[in-house]
């Protein structure tokens, strides 16, 4: 299994919009609201890599009010 964490920028009062959209999908484990330079931190999973990088690329991005991402690969399971 390949894990990332999903950091999200989204238009400024579109946080728990994009947050309950975000749950909506199979492969978001968790999603929360946080303070600071990111409004959201979701956490995905998906069989490889390459279905990571779709994720993202194809569904969080491409969300409307979802402005930026930054993703984080968990280097080794737990």
């Amino acid at each position: 299994m390949a894990r990332a964490y999903v950091l999200i920028t989204t238009e400024v009062g579109a946080e728990e919009e994009v947050k309950e959209q975000l749950l909506k999908e199979p492969e978001v484990l968790e999603a929360e609201v946080v303070f600071g330079v990111y409004d959201i931190v979701a956490k995905i999973e998906a069989d490889t890599m390459e279905q990571i990088r779709k994720i993202v690329t194809w569904k969080i991005r491409r969300l409307d009010k979802v402005t930026s991402t930054q993703t984080l690969i968990v280097a080794g399971t737990t």
